[in-house]
């Protein structure tokens, strides 16, 4: 017992204004000077009074931070837990000390300075886990921004179609108001009610998905024709571009087995598709292409791979002449303008198109500056997007001449 006394009275000379939690404790250099020539006794009440004072000043600084939120954590949290613990022996270091036991007083000063210290250390860390959190919220609901734009687009299709949407819009305007409660609760810093309506929110969002997902399925079929001559014309050429792949790689010893198959199942599909469309049966038809839905993008998946293979050899080969390449870039940005401008004149909707077309002049400026700059694999990267744009315009023109 001696020996265990010795070494909780060297402990507490250490921990005396050097460590004691959260940097509270000041730097008192009169216990070194009496420790020497006191006797124990003595020693321990300087010590014990010195914890004391740390203790009520580390209590004070617990009470302002934890008090205001101790209503609102679980009853099994570690903060509260370690809290109260903190100030059982707080009272226990305080009464021991008065009644003069300053050994006892010494150990439980100790003792509750380290769960003070526990309990504001879980409290930091919610806090920070609180922020990221609250972070993540905010940024899902600023992504949900493009979502509603989609949803409002939806509606007006279907209110020109003669489609109700009725349940469509409440439960849009719902939506967006839940929403709008969640960020106002983060804004306000009432993180609890926030996590609550945010909630709330998503079983709005769900139910508007189901609804969206409902007008989306009355609006395709109340359009089958278009959809089904669509698929028809893309698929063909996707078909042709296929073949043409399968051919080339057999010739250069390529194993084409998976896009051969993905081609014969997709022909299957688009020949039953064709078979109704020439009967007019545009609904029927449609519903051939819901149910081969994986089929049909197993296909196109495989055939956008193969195109983009091609543009990059089309890329590599061009960028052997940069100024040959820049100069065709920019002569084909001013004539699909011009093209543009034409099929708008005769009440095309090119909006997508046109968007397409200055992301392509927009990547063949970075590019350049890339080039400039001496990067010139991050210059291909935006010359490949560039080339990919004006590809998909050239293709839009070529549909609607």
């Amino acid at each position: 017992m001696k020996g265990m006394k010795g070494f909780a009275l060297a402990l507490a000379i250490l921990l005396v204004g050097s460590v004691i939690p959260l940097g509270l404790a000041e730097s008192n250099n009169t216990t070194g000077s009496y420790t020497g020539v006191l006797d124990n006794s003595t020693r321990e009440m300087v010590i014990a009074g010195q914890l004391i004072d740390q203790l009520q000043r580390l209590s004070k600084f617990a009470e302002d931070k934890i008090e205001p939120i101790k209503d609102k954590l679980p009853e099994n949290s570690t903060i509260l837990t370690h809290y109260e613990l903190a100030e059982d022996y707080k009272e226990k270091a305080v009464s021991e000390y008065e009644a003069g036991d300053y050994y006892s007083s010494i150990l439980d000063s100790l003792t509750a300075m380290h769960h003070y210290k526990v309990a504001l250390s879980a409290l930091k860390e919610g806090r920070e886990k609180v922020q990221d959190v609250r972070e993540r919220i905010k940024m899902e609901i600023e992504r949900l921004s493009e979502y509603f734009r989609f949803v409002e687009k939806t509606i007006r299709l279907a209110e020109n179609q003669g489609i109700d949407v009725s349940n469509l819009t409440a439960l849009y305007n719902e939506t967006k108001d839940a929403y709008k409660v969640v960020l106002d609760d983060l804004k306000a810093g009432d993180y609890e009610k926030a996590k609550a309506d945010y909630e709330v929110a998503k079983e709005k969002k769900a139910l508007l998905d189901r609804e969206l997902r409902k007008v989306r399925e009355e609006l395709a079929y109340a359009n089958a024709d278009k959809i089904v001559k669509d698929f028809l014309i893309k698929g063909e050429k996707g078909m042709e571009i296929a073949q043409k792949a399968i051919e080339v790689g057999e010739g250069n010893g390529y194993n084409v087995t998976e896009l051969q198959e993905r081609l014969d199942a997709f022909s299957e599909v688009y020949s039953q598709v064709k078979a109704l469309a020439d009967e007019g049966k545009w609904e029927d038809a449609l519903a051939v292409m819901k149910d081969n839905r994986e089929t049909i993008i197993e296909f196109h998946r495989a055939v956008e791979f193969v195109l983009r293979k091609v543009r990059e050899r089309e890329l590599d080969e061009k960028l052997k002449d940069i100024r040959a390449f820049l100069r065709e870039m920019n002569d084909r940005i001013q004539k699909d303008e011009k093209a543009l401008r034409e099929l708008k004149s005769r009440g095309v909707d090119t909006t997508r198109a046109e968007v397409q077309l200055k992301v392509a002049s927009q990547e063949l400026r970075i590019g350049v500056e890339l080039l400039k700059a001496k990067k010139p694999l991050q210059a291909k990267a935006h010359f490949a997007i560039a080339l990919d744009m004006l590809h998909r315009v050239d293709e839009f023109i070529l549909a609607h001449s």
